[in-house]
């Protein structure tokens, strides 16, 4: 989790700025050097195709993006699940969403076919994938199991 011990690199999801956050900080609803929004405070960003492959390679807190689209009756069921698994998991893990729709070129590059999907990344790779509508429960166990 930690790139120096005991500090932590956080991408600020909506605006793509690079922050150093004392782990013992993360509790504490540490916000943007830049923007000031809160860094890790168990909601769901969306997020464009520069700050996805930012945070994906880069965080040192596990980022965990539901892959989803507009036209997608089985994404727009999960998402109030993805939001409450986003709660749940504050501090643990940070939940973003990204649009393939708006974004092409991320589904082409991460080969993704079918959606809802959800990937886990940490320490700048992709660790698990788990596609179809899922509720909260299984998001969560999902996260917690790739520790």
């Amino acid at each position: 989790m930690s790139e120096s011990g005991d500090i932590v690199r956080l991408t600020c999801l909506p605006c793509g700025q690079a922050n150093r956050v004392p782990v013992a900080k993360l509790g504490a609803g540490p916000k943007c050097a830049k923007c000031a929004v809160p860094l890790a405070a168990g909601d769901v960003t969306a997020f464009d195709a520069r700050i996805h492959d930012k945070a994906t390679r880069m965080d040192g807190l596990r980022v965990i993006v539901d892959y989803w689209a507009p036209w997608c009756g089985p994404c727009r069921m999960m998402a109030p699940e993805f939001s409450k698994a986003a709660g749940a998991l504050r501090g643990e893990a940070r939940f973003a969403k990204i649009n393939t729709e708006q974004f092409p070129q991320i589904s082409q590059s991460l080969q993704i076919w079918s959606i809802p999907l959800l990937i886990l990344y940490d320490g700048g790779g992709e660790v698990a994938r788990l596609s179809g509508a899922r509720p909260a429960a299984d998001i969560e166990g999902f996260v917690r199991q790739h520790k």
